[in-house]
């Protein structure tokens, strides 16, 4: 087994003006990179309230790769936030609700928020109309998937028939995944050697998955037991498009983050899946 090692980053994405501008190729400027957070009861001082949420880690992942994170809650009309941004990462969370996919909810799934699936998928849709680069963790590749058309396992355990995605409650597990040797996943973590199995060990933590892959995504990890665990856009001209099962933000490796900050600021990162 091997750690996540940092890579490389891809090409500019294609997009419209922004009043934000991306960061020109002299490095006078940070790419500013929207987050998608969530409502929460939250508790500190003598304060107990709704609030908007993200772990923390995040946006620290995302300053260390270079860039200004801005979280985006889950409000009617964030997507109109769109043209201020150079980059898109879609978070972790909650279950999608099961209507959004088409399929009956199992006694399994966990809570939904409308709020959040709305706002998620019109962010999601607003980014790819502008060509933004979008990097997807957990329930972001989940969401993905979803607007792509693709349904989701709505309880692992249940079908792989146990329950190493998500080993302990409210702490990361690892396990190793398979990257598909070619791919831009692959340069991205460096893994260009020309081999068959391409293993990485990752921070994980899902009790649900992709079952039926949306149209556009191609598959280009997998953990051991089959299950889906990063995909990207199968079409070049989509632009910076990568999502993974797993939490990068939970590990020490930057690769993802840095590639995502070089796509948002127009820098070379690596190509894209060839077709």
């Amino acid at each position: 087994m091997r750690e996540m090692t940092t890579g490389n980053g891809n090409g500019p994405a294609a997009r419209g003006a922004s009043p934000v501008s991306a960061a020109p190729p002299d490095g006078g400027g940070r790419p500013v990179i929207g987050i998608s957070c969530f409502s929460e009861q939250a508790r500190w001082g003598n304060w107990d309230t709704a609030a908007m949420v993200l772990p923390r880690r995040y946006a620290d992942r995302v300053v260390a790769a270079g860039g200004i994170p801005v979280l985006l809650p889950p409000v009617p009309g964030v997507q109109q936030v769109a043209g201020r941004l150079d980059g898109l990462v879609l978070s972790g969370g909650g279950d999608i609700d099961p209507g959004r996919y088409a399929v009956a909810r199992t006694a399994a799934c966990g809570v939904s928020s409308a709020e959040r699936d709305d706002a998620e998928l019109a962010l999601f849709a607003a980014a790819a109309a502008r060509g933004l680069p979008v990097l997807g963790i957990c329930r972001g590749m989940q969401l993905i998937n979803v607007a792509s058309g693709g349904t989701l396992h709505q309880h692992l355990p249940a079908v792989v028939g146990h329950d190493g995605h998500s080993p302990t409650p409210g702490s990361f597990g690892a396990h190793e995944v398979r990257v598909a040797p070619g791919t831009r996943l692959a340069a991205l973590l460096g893994r260009t050697d020309l081999a068959d199995h391409l293993p990485v060990v990752v921070p994980t933590h899902h009790h649900q998955g992709i079952d039926v892959l949306g149209r556009g995504l191609v598959a280009t990890a997998w953990a051991a037991d089959g299950i889906i665990e990063a995909v990207e856009a199968e079409q070049s001209g989509r632009g910076f498009l990568v999502a993974v099962q797993w939490h990068p933000e939970a590990g020490e490796d930057l690769s993802l983050f840095r590639a995502l900050v070089a796509a948002a600021a127009g820098r070379p990162v690596a190509p894209p899946l060839a077709t």
